[in-house]
């Protein structure tokens, strides 16, 4: 028989496996490939019961993203303190995986992707979003050394992960731009980010010395 009585440990255990799961498969195949079915089929529970904790896919995949943030954080400190990388290689290394995926598997939403979650969230939840955006993205260029102000944050935020979504988008969303030159123009892009980057991060070094 099936289990009919969790415990508040066990539900948060469920939970968190969910998220887990939702992510992983996201970052593998994509969201919107991505079933409600293959999710709680994995953690091993009902389509009822996975209701019980998100109202609908967008509710986990919004967690799935903020559980996200702390894992990109941590491997950003990793880059950051491994004696062998200098300050460029390190950002560097950390923006192509951003770009170009790879081991740790971050999941960047494509444009179709975000434009369904947009239109699924509520303007409270939308704002919600793209306020943890924002402090997340503020403590990852502080982690890379990096202090100045939100416009500058907001910018770079936008340059980094539009460079990722560019990638993701050729050539199934964007089929008319050069796909054998992706690879390309996503290292020129990231190579006029990190100038940019390395700009602000040189005057942080100048305003702590002073």
């Amino acid at each position: 028989m099936p289990k009919v009585a969790y415990s508040e440990s066990e539900r948060e255990q469920i939970k968190k496996a969910l998220i887990d799961t939702g992510l992983k498969l996201f970052s593998t195949q994509g969201i919107q490939r991505t079933t409600v079915e293959q999710i709680y089929q994995n953690v091993g529970i009902s389509r009822t019961f996975f209701y019980s904790f998100f109202p609908a896919k967008e509710d986990l995949v919004i967690q799935a993203f903020y559980r996200q943030q702390p894992q990109m954080l941590v491997y950003a400190k990793s880059l950051m303190e491994d004696p062998k990388l200098s300050w460029r290689a390190s950002a560097a290394q950390f923006l192509r995986q951003i770009c170009y995926g790879g081991q740790e598997g971050f999941t960047i939403m494509s444009v179709e992707e975000q434009q369904a979650l947009f239109k699924c969230l509520s303007d409270e939840k939308r704002q919600e979003f793209q306020r943890k955006r924002l402090t997340f993205f503020t403590e990852l260029i502080q982690i890379l050394g990096i202090h100045t102000e939100e416009s500058n944050i907001k910018l770079l935020g936008n340059l980094v992960f539009s460079a990722a979504i560019l990638h993701k988008a050729i050539p199934d969303t964007l089929p008319f731009l050069f796909a054998e030159a992706s690879d390309e123009m996503i290292d020129f892009q990231i190579e006029t980010i990190l100038e940019y980057m390395e700009t602000l991060y040189e005057q942080s070094k100048n305003k702590e010395s002073k």
